[in-house]
């Protein structure tokens, strides 16, 4: 991460700390510090002194699951340090250990005095993002609350109420205020000449309306034993390639990754599920494409996320017309929030459906998921959602007024509704003109094909409605008659990035394109051409297939949707090359996304920089982006079913 932040991450919890294991819960820069739980902040403060002062960072945290660093105190050359702080901190379900470990280096009996002042201010998320927005809270108690063996915080607006507790094992000697709404918890620790002593301190996050019996683990090691536990249950069985080591160790890091992106959601009978969250720092919580595709990647090796992303999508599916989230009835979910402000209204969130493209999606993992398991029970638990989505589609969505997905900006919401939904991501290739009233994105035209195919399939296999599929059928093939025709860009022999209120083609130079041959749109003489052109220098890093063509004047390598390289995007391009049989181009987009993994610990990143590799080097980071997201986990697994291990 950015700011000298790291990142500890299980569910829907997680804690981002300094060098030191700190966290200071100063607003501003790129993430937010502190201990999280479902988009409520429950350690704003968590900083360790020793002797009065800050300790000195021998060893800085470096990532991994568990924070670990070495601190001594503050001193020079000519006096040694009197002892060495091991200190370690990991997170679980709704809790946060930090251990330390204090080691005497001198030859006498000496005596330490710890402290570790901690805060809770339960703040929402979104108040923490850059754009620095206010919201109005009133009535809201605070209470602080000493315990004999720590102090609980508590937070109370209304009927919202959440709670963080701390404790300490030694107790403290004492708590003290600060004068300023944190605890200061303080321990005077004699120790014997070289001898050690341990301090463990245990954070439970209590968030609104949890009423689970919850216990935070004993230790930083039984939360490690925790989590490679589940890490080993969602690689085992997974057979990866002999012939790429770095393609095997890139989707071995992937899977440990969705591991601890597993956030619980509710089913349509009220089933507890666990789904893939998009990503943290930001997005710790189910949205609808995020969790759509990378169940896809992961369909051939772990079906299961499939399953419930599905059953929790359709438990959230939209069943009336709600202007201020943009539901609809049939349209599939985008974005499920569940702190504060979304509970209060205050951000529209809670249930949100500025999405055009994860109705079509969720049609798409729902006929991918019949095909590869053969399981059949759920799509036909599934047929009145499904039914629903293609309803929404054809109604709604606008395939039968307009002839294509639509979607409109949402004043409150998103601007832009398809993946890339920054705004000005939908533009022109000069840059100057971004696409106004109803925007028909390239992408969801590609979606929605291939969801009517597949529906159709379902239909004629499963529900046994040949009329069914034999409308949806004929409604795929004039799609896709009509895209040709409307989209194609014969002087640049490639498809526009959209079409506007108008029926004007946007002209950017995409990647986008890229998602049509995954779904098959195009024939194949066109998605030849299409794939190649993806292939050159403009278009394809090194790292990989850019955003947008460098060379436009939109082009910014730096630009999260106009420049950028983005690795889910990259998969679905590889698995659309492999689909039109262009093979070697597959190899080179997935080498370039293998090598760019393996510059970082196996793990890809969000997003990176759309920076040249000819220059040599590794690859830039995207300074905003998510360390840890469930679709880049997961594209080196959509990269292993397009190119192979060879």
């Amino acid at each position: 991460m950015t700011d000298r932040h790291h990142l500890l991450v299980r569910g829907a919890t997680f804690a981002a700390v300094g060098d030191g294991g700190d966290i200071s819960g100063v607003r501003g820069g790129n993430a937010p510090d502190g201990l999280f739980v479902r988009d409520a902040r429950h350690l704003s403060r968590w900083q360790l002194t020793v002797d009065g002062a800050m300790p000195e960072q021998l060893a800085p945290v470096v990532d991994g699951d568990t924070a670990r660093c070495v601190l001594v105190p503050r001193g020079g050359r000519q006096e040694p340090p009197a002892y060495t702080l091991f200190r370690e901190q990991a997170v679980s379900d709704s809790a946060f250990v930090d251990s330390l470990r204090v080691t005497s280096n001198r030859p006498v009996p000496t005596t330490v005095r710890i402290a570790v002042t901690a805060d809770a201010d339960f703040t929402d998320q979104f108040e923490l993002r850059s754009d620095f927005r206010t919201y109005a809270k009133s009535g809201v108690v605070r209470r602080r609350e000493v315990l004999d063996d720590g102090v609980e915080f508590t937070y109370r607006r209304g009927e919202w109420r959440s709670c963080t507790t701390v404790t300490a094992e030694p107790a403290p000697d004492a708590v003290e205020e600060t004068g300023t709404g944190a605890r200061r918890l303080v321990w005077a620790l004699d120790l014997e000449p070289h001898a050690s002593v341990e301090l463990t301190l245990r954070v439970m996050a209590r968030p609104h309306g949890d009423k689970r019996a919850l216990r935070v683990p004993r230790s930083p090691a039984a939360v490690s034993e925790q989590l490679h536990a589940a890490e080993a249950e969602f690689v085992e069985s997974v057979a990866f390639p002999t012939g790429w080591p770095e393609l095997a160790a890139a989707c071995a890091r992937g899977l440990a990754d969705l591991a601890a992106l597993q956030v619980p959601a509710t089913g349509p009978d009220g089933e507890t599920l666990r789904v893939p969250a998009a990503g943290a720092p930001w997005f710790l919580t189910l949205l609808g494409r995020d969790a759509l595709l990378t169940s896809l990647f992961a369909l051939p090796y772990r079906p299961e996320p499939a399953a419930a992303t599905l059953l929790a999508l359709a438990a959230a599916q939209a069943t009336e017309v709600g202007a201020d989230a943009v539901a609809q009835p049939g349209k599939i979910v985008h974005e499920v929030r569940h702190g504060e402000l979304a509970h209060f209204g205050q951000v529209p969130y809670g249930r949100y459906y500025g999405s055009v493209d994860a109705t079509p999606l969720f049609l798409v993992l729902l006929g991918a998921y019949v095909e590869q398991t053969g399981d059949v029970t759920l799509a036909r638990r599934l047929e009145p959602h499904a039914r629903a989505a293609v309803g929404w589609m054809l109604d709604h969505g606008g395939l039968t007024s307009r002839g294509y997905l639509v979607y409109r900006a949402d004043q409150g919401g998103l601007a832009n509704q398809n993946w890339k939904d920054s705004p000005g991501a939908i533009c022109s290739a000069d840059g100057s003109r971004p696409a106004n009233g109803p925007v028909m994105a390239a992408g969801a035209q590609g979606y929605a094909y291939d969801a009517l195919r597949r529906t159709a399939a379902l239909a004629r296999t499963v529900w046994e409605d040949e009329v069914y599929g034999a409308l949806l059928a004929q409604a795929a093939g004039d799609l896709r008659d009509r895209f040709q025709r409307d989209f194609w860009m014969p002087e640049q022999s490639f498809p526009a990035l959209a079409l506007d209120g108008e029926g004007r083609q946007v002209d950017a130079l995409a990647s986008d394109a890229g998602h049509l041959l995954w779904s098959g749109l195009l024939d194949k003489e066109y998605g030849e051409l299409v794939g190649r052109r993806l292939l050159e220098p403009d278009f394809f890093s090194g790292w990989g297939v850019r955003t947008l063509a460098a060379g436009q004047a939109a082009y910014h390598p730096l630009s999260y949707h106009r420049g950028s390289v983005w690795p889910h995007d990259n998969a679905l391009i590889t698995l659309g090359l492999a689909r039109y049989g262009l093979h070697d181009e597959a190899r080179a987009v997935a080498s370039g996304m293998v090598d760019a993994a393996t510059a970082a610990g196996h793990r890809l990143p969000e997003v990176i920089a759309g920076y040249g590799r000819d220059g040599g080097g590794e690859p830039v980071p995207y300074p905003h982006a998510c360390v840890r997201e469930s679709r880049a986990a997961a594209a080196p697994l959509a990269l292993l079913t397009a190119v192979g291990g060879a």
